[in-house]
């Protein structure tokens, strides 16, 4: 029997890339979308069966998702597609993955866990650049350093740019404070609360702690209870940051939202194909124990975007291959960590120990 699977969001920069990824290697999958022009369009490209339908209710998106074993999430922000279709896909019992960076889409899905059980799916978000490769590096150092209380992840990008969805998730998270893990605890504290000197392949750099879903995920991957994730930023924008952190409330302000995430749909279009293939992302991880052993992981991929549409698919490969998984995963504890040799210019990794 040839199992079923949706891209949701197929018109968007991302949802796009996966789509053209998956024709290209030979599969059908369904698209859909709300935009009924743009979903029609696409499908007749690609010769594709395609549902135009929005994620606003739980019971008529539970209908779309009858007969349909996979459901994958590409629209964002998640925040508004996330939690209508993950309780849909538990009532058609429908695989739920998605391509989210937001700590929210992550708890819930992990409170749903026990009904994923029953429904016999899996869910599992972050299944792009936004968890693999970090979810997987804090694994392995957790195996290279079974003591570690501490983990601390960065990623630092060489060339690229950002798509629109990935924009206005940007620009809902500015209204939101920074997290962290302390003793086992995810807490809110400014963004930009750590400083961290971490040196990427080309010198230290100052990096700034940052809200990123490993300090949810991590947690759960590695078992470590303290983990901070860090994005390196220039002096200046650190200070312009701090000044301007008293103003990160006007982003909360729902017609100011509106308002810009609209001039990020008329004026971005997201990185060319020669701007992807062009930048990498360097990522690293570090573990210490408490008696100051510490272990150091790095290593380098392709853009994020490309990183994304390959580790959605191998997602989709895998739930295709194995049904005998259901409930919440990380994407390290469902796919493996051998899955960071799939992922586009993956370099291998480089350890460092520190007695």
């Amino acid at each position: 029997m040839i199992r079923s699977w949706m891209i949701y969001g197929a018109n968007g920069y991302t949802g796009m890339l996966i789509t053209e990824l998956a024709v290209s290697k030979g599969m059908k999958p369904i698209i859909a979308g709300r935009n009924s022009n743009k979903i029609i369009k696409i499908a007749e490209k690609y010769s594709l069966n395609s549902e135009v339908f929005s994620l606003d209710s739980i019971e008529v998106s539970a209908e779309k998702l009858n007969n349909i074993d996979i459901f994958l999430n590409c629209a964002g922000p998640f925040s508004k597609t996330a939690y209508v279709a993950m309780e849909a896909c538990i009532r058609s019992k429908t695989n739920y993955l998605d391509i989210t960076g937001e700590i929210d889409i992550y708890e819930k899905a992990h409170s749903l866990n026990e009904r994923a059980r029953e429904s016999k799916i899996v869910l599992c978000p972050g299944v792009g650049f936004d968890v693999i490769p970090t979810d997987c590096l804090s694994l392995l150092l957790k195996e290279k350093l079974p003591t570690a209380t501490e983990l601390n992840l960065a990623f630092c990008s060489k060339g690229g740019s950002l798509s629109p969805g990935t924009l206005k998730t940007s620009i809902e998270s500015l209204a939101k404070k920074g997290k962290i893990r302390s003793n086992g605890k995810i807490i809110s504290v400014p963004i930009g609360h750590k400083m961290n000197k971490i040196d990427f392949g080309d010198g230290p750099k100052t990096t700034i702690s940052i809200s990123w879903a490993d300090v949810f995920t991590a947690f759960y991957s590695s078992r470590i209870e303290n983990v901070s994730v860090f994005y390196p930023l220039s002096s200046r924008s650190i200070k312009k940051l701090r000044i301007s952190r008293k103003l990160m409330v006007l982003f909360s302000i729902n017609f100011i939202q509106v308002f810009i995430k609209s001039l990020i749909s008329l004026f971005c279009k997201g990185p060319s194909e020669f701007d992807r293939k062009s930048s990498k992302m360097i990522i690293w991880g570090e573990v210490k124990d408490k008696k100051n052993k510490r272990v150091v992981g790095k290593f380098s991929i392709g853009n994020g975007y490309d990183v994304t549409a390959v580790g959605a698919i191998e997602a989709v490969h895998y739930l295709l291959k194995n049904s005998k998984y259901s409930g919440y995963f990380t994407p390290a504890l469902l796919l493996g960590t051998s899955v960071l040799k799939k992922l586009p210019k993956f370099s291998g990794i480089e350890y460092e120990l520190f007695n």
